[in-house]
């Protein structure tokens, strides 16, 4: 029987280095993350792999799972605890070894393998880490399968079993790598800039981009687990201002940004210009759909509303489902409905064959733009951003909110907002056209302006983001709508930033 996970223990004490510590708060909707050493120690580790285990043997799988870490100072002894813990478990390991975490999704079916438990902190600061795991590929586990794996592991619950071994296989990022090139060269010679932020990608983007024919630019690619210059976070400003900087000083045709754990790819055009992840999505829908017609694409509900409004989408056909924010949500949202693709605002994509295979991959979205300016041999990225419709949006707005009220606060919000749609009342002054409320509320107006309410899935936060294709007087209407609904709560704080 293993021990019951204490929530807190002391550092450099008997009891911390005897009995497992494991947060509460680290099981999220779809992944798992702790500050390591504060929130989760090696045993605490030990007693999440046993109860990963449990839940594989569970659900019915053959009791095989792929592991792999990112480059961070400890993330190799985390996930050896990780193995001593599944292989209690009866589980069978293979044990890739330092990846990128679309290297460890791309395992699971190169080696026939259902389950993957990649330990990674994704782009979160040093001290962090995690554990992004799934059982039936290519998907990752939702709240269902995390509310069960943390009563499993909190309860003690986690079941030993023999049978359980461990293999690494040896040389599996070239076959990676591999995979990834072995497709035409592009006919076209781009300079590329590679930012990887010294994180994991860098061990991988540069040789990929040169695999398929760009001259590449590496940028801040030797790996470096402190982190020396700026956090590997694709959405980050310091990351995206020294990219863009980069691209306008080599004069290169696009600018890729690699996360920590290579699954996301931010994007810079020529005119160094930061292209935000919804709108790159629309640049590569209006691709994608010209050769595949009436395609259906899966965007989060913080995603731009051009991609039910644009004009190249509606002639191409395309099919917009507006879904919950989450990259398991929309990894499983395009799955379910064979989608070719699938984009989220902050920049996990998804495709699926003839692209990719259905996982979060930041190196196949940075082939897929590349091919995109291959099939556009006479534009410029930036040519391709300056054809998209004018928006006008806000940035990510973040008002705090205790996690024990966010929920009944948006739930009230929604059926504020449903009411007035039934009464046919206004909202920044129009008719109430459409109402996505999969995910708090995302409430559109005639004229296309939009505004949203949902809360943060990992922090106490509600999340806020407005977009008019009309005017910026326009957005400042509905965020003032969004905000009078919000103001009614004393418990809701002020923004992390406004417009």
């Amino acid at each position: 029987m293993f021990p019951t996970p204490k929530p807190a223990l002391t550092p450099n004490t008997f009891e911390y280095e005897s009995e497992p510590m494991v947060k509460p708060t680290g099981f999220r909707e779809y992944d798992a993350r702790w500050l390591f050493g504060k929130e989760l120690n090696l045993m605490g580790v030990q007693a999440l792999g046993l109860g990963m285990g449990t839940i594989f043997h569970e659900l019915g799988i053959k009791p095989e799972v792929v592991v792999a870490h990112d480059f961070r100072s400890y993330s190799a002894s985390i996930k050896m605890a990780l193995v001593t813990g599944l292989m209690a478990g009866g589980m069978r390991v293979k044990d890739v070894g330092l990846a990128v975490t679309p290297m460890a999704y791309f395992a699971q079916f190169a080696l026939d393998v259902p389950a993957v438990a990649m330990v990674t902190a994704s782009h979160n600061e040093n001290g962090w880490t995690g554990v992004k795991m799934g059982a039936a590929r290519p998907l990752t586990f939702g709240p269902d399968e995390m509310g069960r794996l943390k009563d499993i592991v909190l309860g003690a619950k986690g079941k030993t079993r023999d049978g359980g071994s461990y293999e690494f296989i040896a040389g599996f990022a070239e076959t990676y790598m591999a995979d990834l090139t072995s497709r035409p060269k592009l006919k076209r010679k781009l300079k590329v800039v590679a930012a990887c932020g010294n994180g994991t990608a860098g061990a991988f983007s540069p040789k990929v981009l040169a695999g398929v024919g760009c001259e590449v630019i590496p940028l801040d690619c030797e790996l470096d687990h402190t982190f020396p210059k700026y956090n590997p976070n694709t959405e980050d400003l310091k990351m995206l201002h020294a990219l863009r900087d980069e691209v306008l000083r080599t004069k290169a045709d696009v600018g890729l940004a690699f996360d920590g754990d290579g699954d996301r790819c931010g994007v810079v055009d020529d005119e160094g210009e930061e292209i935000f992840a919804d709108k790159v999505g629309v640049m590569l829908a209006r691709d994608l759909s010209a050769l595949h017609k009436n395609s259906t694409f899966v965007v989060d509900v913080k995603s731009t509303g051009l991609f039910m409004t644009d004009p190249v989408l509606k002639a191409n056909g395309v099919k917009a489902d507006y879904w919950k924010t989450g990259h398991s949500y929309i990894k499983r949202r395009v799955t379910e409905l064979k989608a070719i693709a699938g984009f989220e605002k902050s920049g996990h994509f998804f495709f699926n064959p003839p692209i990719g295979r259905g996982y979060d991959d930041g190196l196949i979205s940075a082939l897929a733009i590349c091919d995109m300016l291959d099939r556009n041999p006479d534009k410029k990225m930036s040519d391709l951003r300056k054809a998209l419709p004018r928006t006008w949006g806000s940035p990510t707005m973040s008002p705090h909110c205790a996690d024990e009220a966010k929920y009944g606060i948006v739930d009230n919000i929604v059926k504020k907002f449903e009411a007035a749609k039934a009464k046919g009342e206004k909202v920044a002054g129009q008719p109430i056209r459409d109402l996505v409320t999969v995910n708090g509320v995302r409430v559109t107006c005639e004229d296309g302006t939009w505004g949203l309410v949902r809360a943060s899935s990992n922090k106490p936060e509600l999340v806020v983001v407005v977009e008019s294709p009309v005017s910026e007087a326009r957005m400042r209407e509905m965020f003032a709508a969004v905000d009078a609904a919000l103001r009614e709560y004393p418990e809701v704080g002020e923004y992390n930033q406004k417009i």
